[in-house]
């Protein structure tokens, strides 16, 4: 048990970094463009103190709805006593990347258009709505029936 409960308080595996890959940030994540209403990771770096979110909000996702020179604003939800509430943090952009959570969605949108653009092409219906597993039709299975019986037991000594 911890001895101290400061904003940094038991983070010493949680903002630990992997084995070289400590030192300077590299350019690309500082060039990262950001936009509003995109979703973005809080993935604390511990290099740098400016900025930096409570240890809870490490890896949580979050909206951007404020952009700024040197940081984002991002809206995260957070629960407290049961209820939900939308919190608003400014965080530098050290200490974000952007989220991934949406990619499948994307991709799923562009194939649905795709598709639909192509049934027009054709002159039909379809429709683009998921259908979860469905039951397995009825077969009939074939073959040889074989009995097995078991051996009578016998003792060797």
């Amino acid at each position: 048990m911890p001895h101290a409960f400061g904003k940094r308080a038991c983070t010493r595996n949680l903002f630990s970094k992997p084995f070289k890959t400590g030192g300077h940030l590299p350019l690309s994540k500082i060039q990262t463009i950001f936009k509003v209403g995109d979703y973005a990771d809080i993935k604390i770096d511990s290099a740098f103190h400016k900025g930096m979110p409570h240890k809870y909000y490490q890896g949580k996702t979050g909206k951007i709805f404020n952009i700024a020179p040197h940081a984002v604003g991002v809206i995260v939800n957070k629960c407290v006593r049961g209820r939900i509430i939308h919190k608003r943090l400014n965080i530098r952009i050290e200490h974000i990347q952007k989220s991934m959570c949406r990619e499948a969605f994307k991709q799923r949108v562009r194939k649905n258009d795709a598709a639909k653009v192509e049934a027009k092409k054709k002159g039909e219906k379809i429709s683009c709505k998921r259908v979860p597993v469905q039951p397995r039709t009825s077969h009939v299975v074939k073959g040889n029936i074989e009995f097995m019986n078991p051996l009578k037991f016998r003792e060797m000594y």
